[in-house]
């Protein structure tokens, strides 16, 4: 498709509208005024579209506006995580980004209150729409409250004229929400229907132009005056030559291409998915998403209004809106394979493929300099004579060595731990390094946890973007109930990770705790595989030879095709033998890089605990070393 201007689109829908930060309410069953904690999520209808088809691999574009604050940043980089463009949402200096607050009461009830009282979005206009971003998607998409108030119908309506002008596809999600027309209470957000003249004539405007027009029931009521819903279908088709579709909650939807039928089941249907309803907030976003995927890709309208059945379905069984949203691998799954949950929030599978294909992205090298050595450094610190109190001070020397090997550029990273590493990592927020924090107690065989056994609730306190890191010294031989219990406990701790959001690098140290063959590791990680622990990463020690390498790809490749893969670990090993080691896997895709650190710290942490060396020396010292491990890892790979 060109346009009259000559200007080939490069993105498949441009989505237009409402945008705000969303706070669920984490206590399902209970009333709003009862709630203690919320989950933050981007929010509105156009912006769910924009995020739900953007992972459904279509080319996505949004046109709104959001605050100068951290709200507003906020959902600019998570758009822009999620591929989403976001050439067209400006940054309002003199209004605050709109928030959602929202309770799950049960299944029926979900108390929704909206600030939107002068915030960002509302105050879209004609100068915000820019008509070469307009015509750099096949399609626009327009919301049904944005015509709600007189600067943001405009923009709309610019919006409309410019694809329309051009032979772009215009669709309307009729998105009817009485509150924001102005014909509710504050309490009453969830209200999905009130009586309007005004509302109907409003809309009925702008259905002329509509190549595709998406509505539940009650929102085909408003737009066609009627709460007969096939006299209302009928004064819709009366305006408007397009593909409506009538959203029937749990019966699926119908598509009515040409005249509407003598009733509402005569449409064109597709298939439908029973699912138990946790949250239906956010569903009809989802379904457009899926329903845009097959329109816009010229799929037959049973196949679209399967897709979008399907990603309803997804929708309904989980709280949040646009993070929780299907993507296409995931979709694919689901309809190939199905699901033995009703509520598919439950069925790990889908769920582990959910998380894989939606975590942040992270570079495809990972040099890591391991600072998290507690015991190891106290005991260092104990023989000298010098106070344990230097440790963590020490390891902010070390970030500073990690930057300026980094020098800023991605891929680097660092373990740092609790216990003396606090300060340490807010210096490596601050350079942007990867970091990864222990939860295992130091030495523990069997396996325990650090300070609490409840890592759940300690998990709560971490910034999403840590990793974390567990090791344990698991060897396939060791004793039946010995493996058991170390297992249950990474059970658990994979668990909480997965609830939590969180990434998972796990550490097995079999080498010594009996002899490493060809298969140990292997071994080792098909146990944990089998009950159903998929860390994000591994980290192992180095093998005996290649064979063992390509053991432990055949294990990962069977169980895991999203694991990000394998970090190399030190064991203290010189320089000349983790080269070696630094070899034997060069060829191997799995292994990503490596988290090494006492072979690049020893000898600065001795010398400065005794104080023999300055800060800057240590520094020096240790930057060094870490340069040398990183340019010895880099002409392996080569």
């Amino acid at each position: 498709m060109s346009s009259v201007s000559g200007q080939e689109p490069v993105l498949d829908v441009i989505t237009m509208g409402r945008c705000s930060v969303d706070l669920y309410g984490q206590q399902i069953g209970s009333r709003l005024e009862d709630v203690t904690s919320f989950a933050k999520s981007v929010g509105g209808s156009p912006t769910n579209i924009a995020i739900g088809t953007a992972r459904l691999g279509l080319k996505t574009g949004l046109i709104t506006r959001v605050g100068d604050e951290q709200m507003g940043r906020f959902v600019l980089e998570q758009l822009a995580r999620e591929g989403v463009s976001t050439k067209g949402v400006v940054t309002d200096k003199q209004r605050l980004t709109a928030l959602v607050l929202l309770a799950v009461e049960s299944d029926k009830t979900f108390p929704l209150i909206f600030y939107r009282d002068n915030c960002a979005d509302s105050a879209l206009s004609v100068e915000d729409v820019s008509e070469e971003f307009v015509l750099s998607a096949k399609a626009l998409l327009v919301t049904g409250t944005h015509f709600a108030k007189a600067n943001t119908d405009a923009a709309q309506r610019k919006a409309m004229a410019i694809a329309k002008g051009n032979g772009r596809k215009i669709i309307i999600d009729i998105d009817y929400r009485p509150n924001l027309w102005g014909l509710a209470g504050h309490a009453a957000g969830e209200e999905r229907y009130i009586k309007s003249d005004k509302v109907t004539a409003h809309l009925q405007s702008i259905l002329a132009d509509c190549d595709l027009i998406i509505g539940t029931e009650e929102e085909v009521h408003i737009a066609g005056g009627t709460e007969d819903t096939l006299a209302a279908l009928e004064k819709i088709r009366s305006y408007s030559k397009g593909t409506i579709v009538l959203k029937r909650g749990p019966m699926g939807c119908v598509v009515y291409p040409g005249d509407i039928p003598d009733a509402l089941d005569k449409g064109i249907d597709g298939k439908g998915f029973p699912i138990e309803v946790y949250n239906v907030l956010g569903a009809g976003d989802a379904f457009m998403s899926g329903f845009l995927r097959g329109w816009l890709t010229g799929q037959p309208h049973e196949t679209s209004a399967t897709w979008a059945n399907a990603c309803g379905a997804f929708a309904v069984s989980r709280l949040l809106c646009s993070p929780e949203y299907v993507t296409w691998e995931e979709l694919q799954y689901f309809l190939k394979h199905g699901s033995p949950h009703r509520a598919i929030r439950k069925d790990e599978a889908i769920n582990h493929i959910h998380w894989a294909t939606t975590r942040r992205k992270q570079p495809d090298e990972l040099l890591a300099f391991a600072i998290d050595h507690r015991k190891q450094l106290e005991d260092m610190a104990d023989k000298i004579g010098a106070s344990r109190e230097k440790i963590a001070p020490f390891k902010r020397l070390a970030i500073q060595a990690i930057a300026r090997v980094s020098g800023g550029k991605p891929g680097f990273g660092t373990l740092l731990d609790d216990t003396y590493g606090r300060e340490a990592m807010f210096d490596a927020a601050k350079l942007g390094l990867w970091i990864g924090r222990p939860l295992e107690q130091p030495g523990s065989r069997p396996l325990r946890f650090e300070f609490t056994q409840d890592v759940g609730a300690r998990l709560v306190e971490w910034p999403v973007t840590h990793t974390i890191k567990c090791l344990a010294f698991y060897h396939p031989d060791d004793p039946q109930e010995l493996k058991t219990e170390q297992a249950q406990k990474l059970r658990t701790l994979y668990e909480a990770a997965t609830k939590s959001g969180r990434e998972l690098l796990v550490e097995i140290i079999a080498g010594k705790n009996g002899p490493l063959d060809n298969t140990t590791i292997s071994r080792a990680m098909q146990e944990l595989y089998d009950l159903g622990i998929k860390p994000d990463w591994w980290k192992l020690e180095p093998q005996p030879n290649p064979k063992a390498w390509d053991e432990i790809g055949k294990v990962i490749d069977a169980n895991d095709p999203y694991c990000r893969g394998i970090v190399l670990l030190g064991l203290e090993a010189p320089a000349e033998e983790l080269e070696k080691g630094f070899k034997a896997v060069a060829g191997k895709k799995h292994v990503k890089g490596f988290a090494v650190g006492r072979t690049i710290f020893n000898e600065a942490a001795q010398e400065w605990l005794r104080g023999t060396i300055s800060d800057d020396a240590a520094i020096a010292m240790m930057a060094e070393k870490f340069d040398t491990l990183v340019k010895i890892w880099r002409k392996a790979r080569s």
